[in-house]
């Protein structure tokens, strides 16, 4: 922390900041102590609507103003609006005071600010309290005059701070009253009855890629790329302000999603989520992270497909996922998102949020549905990384548009062929224009929508990318959506939630015993190869096996000719039987290898697109006389002995003691890596617990020696 931290007023064990000017307002308990004065009428003008839009029994005027108060508490329960939490962000002080003045107006208090703060010689806002306005008492002055009693001291209040990237975040929450609400009295008070909706100010948002930028709170713009348009103007009236796309959400569904994110806060410090807003403080969209999910990053988010099969189907819940694969060639979750719509702006947002929580480091590949909004917002959030379209919705387009076609099954053959056995991009196109002019389609309009798209999903095109086997460019093989046989089209929010902690419950459980298979197992070997012996005993089960189809149709290659040399590298021609019988579809391959370097490739590029080396390959490191694979193609994220510590990354040890957060910040990081290595088995749990046992034992006699 600096010296921005912002602390409690009434905290005497935090020391404020000399270099901060604290002002607080008139009739607050220690008005005797003001530095200036907040002038209530520097207030922003704003109307804002109905937070939520809700599905089912709703008012004529589109809005249910049901609001439960708790009798014991007085705490706010209102069903169908978003609740301030600690966490949440906007992108400057006023779209922050809009939003708490918006989510009182529809409980049914009013607010002003309790005390702002500047840092000193400067007149610019670094922090501020707001208050429900029945906070603190009347001074024994303004006890005596003949002013009505509105005060009840209520605690209900928000904290603001300036932090970086001059974002806006909510750093204390406190939601009781208690006090009755009266929605008559709320809608005349001051900071109400001042919103304006014409007022409303339109702020075009930073469409930059610097990782920071998160936008939470979003003005209403027209969508950059032209790809829809995020805002909407329903039933065409003649309004001046047009509304900003919401979360359609049914009732009771607000408060679900608040309280399943405070939960997972509270149960794992690490768990990450943020919330997007728009202008009148409705919830556009959401997202949010595990703490397993972000460290399994550092290991497995190479290569990541952006799920988007419940927005492209319109499912119920609009479910966007970002999925990896693990060290057994099984999904894992990396990300969620509950998404308004599909805009290129919204997009932009999410890929934001979710590079900011993986420190800033994108993945090399990205496999993606099509979707032009989303292309352009990869382009611009993942400059670097390789973009490529899920080959097997290619080929169910190209077949679709064409299953009334005469020749469907003769073309369906032929197609597959081009697609997928085309060793060179020269032999792609010219196939692929030969297709064409056999079946007479040369001027389909959706298959040359296709082509010109062609590099973003033919095989041939991504032979330099690596897959690690999430890609579906083999034949037979596909990628399967994370939560494929849970989630289905009707499925509300509330079961999806209690699904999303079921599955990844299993998944876990699943991949624990795969672990434990793979240490504890030797596989079966079918050859007497050395390269299968070799990586039996590195590799994990799951991935051995894959691996062992390899070295089993190393028997099918049949003859190797050198036909170039240049240097110390020289490229060869495998020949290779297709079928089972000695003549049938013998094709060639050819494959460099450099013996200087000891590396090998294939025209088949099996190594970028599954991780592991191929049949073809193989047979000319056996040629060469070399006895083991050589180590860059064996790969650490396959192996069964490598140690994966699904922890929160830990940056630097420069923490600042005098700040409890990073003090527990860190310590919480570090004991968890005791936790993870004590859970290897039962000699490091002993050890584990034993150190935890010393370690308490010196602290409280360090602490008694000091007291």
């Amino acid at each position: 922390m600096t010296d921005d931290t912002i602390c409690s007023l009434n905290d005497k064990s935090l020391p404020l900041s000399p270099n901060f000017d604290i002002t607080i307002d008139d009739g607050s308990l220690n008005s005797e102590q003001l530095l200036e004065v907040e002038d209530e009428g520097n207030e922003l003008e704003n109307d804002c609507g109905q937070l939520f839009e809700i599905d089912g029994n709703e008012h004529e005027n589109g809005r249910d103003e049901t609001t439960v108060v708790n009798s014991n508490s007085g705490e706010s329960q209102g069903k169908d609006y978003l609740p301030p939490v600690m966490g949440m962000e906007f992108d400057s002080y006023d779209d922050a005071y809009n939003y708490y003045n918006s989510y009182a107006k529809e409980i049914g208090f009013a607010i002003r600010v309790k005390s702002s703060w500047t840092k000193r010689n400067s007149k610019e806002k670094r922090g501020a309290v707001l208050c429900c306005n029945c906070e603190g008492f009347k001074t024994v002055k303004e006890a005596n005059s003949h002013r009505k009693e509105t005060r009840t001291g209520c605690l209900a209040m928000i904290r603001l701070r300036l932090v970086e990237s001059n974002r806006w975040r909510v750093d204390e929450v406190k939601l009781e009253h208690n006090h009755s609400f009266d929605l008559e009295r709320a809608q005349n008070s001051k900071s109400h009855k001042r919103m304006d909706s014409g007022a409303k100010r339109k702020v075009e948002p930073t469409l930059d890629v610097e990782v920071r930028t998160i936008k939470l709170y979003r003005m209403p713009v027209a969508d950059a790329s032209g790809y829809g348009s995020s805002n909407s103007n329903e039933g065409g009236a003649s309004n001046s302000f047009i509304f900003s796309r919401r979360l359609k959400l049914k009732k009771g569904d607000a408060e679900l999603i608040s309280n399943y994110m405070c939960r997972s806060q509270l149960m794992n410090p690490n768990f990450f989520h943020v919330m997007d807003l728009n202008d009148d403080g409705q919830l556009r969209n959401v997202f949010w992270i595990d703490s397993r999910s972000r460290a399994a990053y550092g290991y497995f988010g190479d290569v990541v497909a952006f799920d988007s099969t419940c927005l492209s189907n319109k499912y119920e819940i609009p479910l966007f996922a970002f999925v990896g694969v693990n060290h057994h060639g099984q999904s894992i979750l990396l990300g969620c998102g509950l998404l308004a719509d599909e805009t290129f702006e919204t997009y932009i947002w999410l890929f934001r949020a979710w590079l900011t929580c993986m420190s800033g480091r994108p993945p090399q590949t990205i496999l993606t549905n099509q979707c032009k909004a989303m292309q352009s917002a990869i382009a611009d959030v993942f400059p670097r990384a390789h973009h490529r379209i899920c080959l097997s919705q290619v080929m169910q387009s190209i077949l679709g548009c064409l299953v009334q076609f005469q020749e469907y099954v003769a073309f369906q053959m032929e197609s597959n062929k081009v697609i997928y056995d085309s060793k060179t991009v020269e032999e792609f196109e010219r196939d692929w224009d030969a297709l064409t002019q056999q079946f007479g389609i040369k001027n389909h309009e959706k298959l040359q929508t296709w082509y010109e798209e062609r590099e973003h999903w033919a095989p041939v095109y991504s032979k330099d990318t690596f897959f690690a086997g999430i890609s579906d460019y083999e034949k037979g093989e596909s990628v399967v959506p994370f939560f494929k046989g849970h989630v289905h089209q009707q499925t509300s929010l509330k079961e999806f939630f209690e699904i999303y902690e079921f599955v990844m419950q299993k998944k876990l459980k699943i991949e624990a015993l795969d672990d434990l298979e793979s240490s504890d197992s030797s596989p079966l070997l079918k050859t007497r190869c050395y390269y299968e012996l070799q990586l039996s005993k590195l590799y994990t089960n799951a991935i051995f096996r894959k691996f062992q189809g390899e070295v089993a149709m190393m028997s099918s290659c049949f003859s190797i000719t050198d036909i170039q040399t240049s240097g110390s590298v020289v490229t060869y021609m495998v020949k290779e039987h297709q079928g089972e019988e000695p003549l049938q579809g013998v094709r060639h391959f050819e494959v460099m290898y450099d013996k200087a370097g000891a590396e090998v490739r294939c025209i088949c590029s099996c190594f970028n697109f599954k991780g592991y080396l191929c049949r073809h390959a193989l047979c000319i490191l056996n040629y060469n006389g070399v006895e083991e694979i050589p180590c860059q193609y064996i790969l650490s994220r396959w192996r069964k002995d490598f140690k994966r510590l699904y922890l929160p990354h830990l940056n630097s040890d420069d923490v600042d003691i005098t700040n409890p957060v990073q003090c527990f910040d860190h310590l919480y990081k570090r004991a968890m890596q005791v936790v993870e290595e004590g859970m290897i088995s039962q000699n490091h749990y002993m050890v584990s617990w034993q150190a935890f046992k010393e370690s308490l034992n010196r602290i409280r006699l360090v602490a008694d020696k000091i007291e």
